[in-house]
């Protein structure tokens, strides 16, 4: 080879190396995308991200195009991997979640067709925004004592998922890297109360323990497990009781969810698996899939404005691996 010709050789092998895995239209969306959720990079960080975005949508895209019960769109997380996702927003340690045996009491029905707590009555409160933090066993858990204080009380409380983080520990919670609502409830209960949202503000970090008894607003007096695996008995308890707490696994297309039925065939159905607490505020069915109206704890631009539909009767994802309720001393 002529040694003339190297240096042109490498040049263009260079430009054809360094040209960019995107087109102008892709890098508009992804700007668009920046503006409607205020992300802001450096320059480097930048085109990372680009390129997550890119390959998030092409996955979106492709599981759009397919038959599936559910569609997933661009969220506040397109620009992340799931490995990022999950280190930021999911359970971290490995949760023990069973009760073999549970001491909720099903009755033998009938349960009506459909139920939804949002629309029975001031039952529900706004859904929250746990950040990265890995507290969504502590938003279950508020979430589930207001709506049981609120149903019996009829005064719908915020209650603190702060205190929750800084304080639960002894009861085999680990603040911003898991927790369970059913440990939650016990620590409730034995520290004799929960303080509101405005005493104790949440942070999304660990902090100290600032927890003041007197300003302690909502009190549990027992709490209610449901036997795992037993989804009738969270049908029971959703239908004629009040919502409901559970955890289940979070796989990679979880974390793109828009609206639908959500249903997995790679997640896993064991007590040992999960890695999200969310709370059920009802269910129902369409098109001859029955699913569970879902509380999530990611901000109103996730999903269906915060909530997500779930397949029932399955036991999809381990959901009901670990319910639990709490009994509200008022």
């Amino acid at each position: 080879m002529n040694m003339l010709f190297l240096p042109v050789l490498f040049a263009v092998l260079y430009q054809v190396h360094t040209l960019p895995l995107h087109t102008e239209e892709d890098e508009y969306l992804f700007k668009s995308w920046m503006s409607q959720y205020d992300k802001n990079y450096e320059i480097n960080e930048y085109y990372q991200r680009l390129q997550i975005f890119l390959d998030n949508k092409k996955k979106i895209e492709r599981h759009n195009a397919g038959n599936h019960k559910f569609s997933m769109g661009l969220n506040p997380f397109s620009d992340m991997t799931f490995a990022e996702f999950k280190k930021s927003y999911l359970l971290t340690e490995p949760q023990n979640c069973s009760a073999t045996r549970g001491n909720h009491l099903s009755s033998n029905g009938p349960y009506p067709d459909m139920i939804d707590w949002r629309t029975k009555g001031n039952y529900v409160t706004n859904v929250k925004n746990q950040g990265a933090c890995g507290s969504c066993w502590t938003f279950s858990t508020t979430g589930c004592l207001e709506s049981v204080t609120a149903i019996a009380t009829g005064k719908l409380l915020q209650l603190a998922e702060q205190q929750l983080v800084d304080c639960a520990g002894a009861f085999d919670n680990h603040g911003c890297n898991g927790g369970l609502p059913s440990h939650a409830f016990e620590y409730i209960m034995y520290n004799k109360g929960l303080m509101t949202e405005l005493d104790y503000p949440y942070t999304a970090k660990e902090g100290e323990c600032r927890f003041k008894p007197d300003l302690a607003a909502a009190f549990v007096k027992g709490v209610v497990n449901i036997t795992k695996y037993d989804e009738m008995g969270m049908v029971d308890a959703v239908a004629r009781l009040n919502p409901v707490s559970f955890a289940y696994e979070v796989t990679s297309d979880f974390m793109h969810y828009k609206d639908g039925i959500y249903t997995s065939t790679v997640c896993h159905n064991t007590t040992d698996m999960v890695n999200h607490a969310v709370l059920a505020v009802g269910y129902a069915e369409q098109n001859g899939t029955p699913y569970w109206i879902v509380k999530n704890s990611w901000g109103t631009y996730w999903g269906i404005n915060g909530y997500f539909y779930i397949e029932r009767g399955k036991n999809m994802c381990g959901l009901a691996a670990c319910s639990s309720y709490p009994l509200p001393l008022v």
